[in-house]
């Protein structure tokens, strides 16, 4: 099951948990309410997974690639782990399934406050577009990740603020019907 709490306020280490004390968990109703979806699948099948292939078709995820995401691996990666970790939305939904690793994925909830969901293999989650959000590798700092599009991929973040665009408009007007 999904593992997400309110984080504390704490400038350490983004690659440690925050959470705030006492602990204050999110369910997934709550997440739900904020528009994040979250399955958990069999990662070691994600190849031939016909949940996986139920879930793209309901849900059009047309398009897929894998990134892996450690120092290794990934070109630029100070730069890219800086970048991640800016709050930031997109114009259409984050969709990533974590295939090996872990790491963080925040969101900011109706009263803008930061809840943290610890994704690591087997979780797959989605960001409706206009939510304020980051990543952030947790300790082990390695995720290797599917990343799933409604069409062609578009990876344009939109730093905070971004609150004039129509994406953050409609995410706004979901958030005042749904809370």
């Amino acid at each position: 099951m999904v593992q997400a709490w309110y984080m504390d306020e704490s400038a350490d280490d983004p690659r440690l948990p925050h959470r705030t004390e006492p602990a204050r968990p999110v369910g997934l109703d709550q997440l739900r309410r904020l528009g994040v979806l979250y399955w958990k699948l069999d990662a070691d099948k994600y190849e031939n997974d016909p949940e996986l292939e139920k879930i793209r078709n309901e849900r059009n995820y047309s398009w897929m690639d894998i990134i892996t995401i450690c120092r290794d691996k990934l070109p630029n990666y100070e730069e890219k782990i800086k970048t991640f970790y800016e709050e930031h939305l997109h114009l259409d939904d984050e969709i990533r399934y974590i295939l090996d690793g872990s790491g963080y994925f925040d969101v900011r909830d109706q009263d803008d406050r930061w809840i943290r969901i610890f994704m690591e293999k087997g979780d797959l989650i989605t960001l409706p577009a206009g939510i304020y959000h980051r990543f952030t590798l947790d300790e082990q700092n390695y995720v290797k990740a599917m990343r799933l599009f409604v069409g062609d991929p578009v990876w344009t973040p939109y730093n905070r603020p971004a609150d004039h665009l129509e994406a953050r408009g409609q995410y706004l007007r979901f958030l005042a019907q749904s809370t």
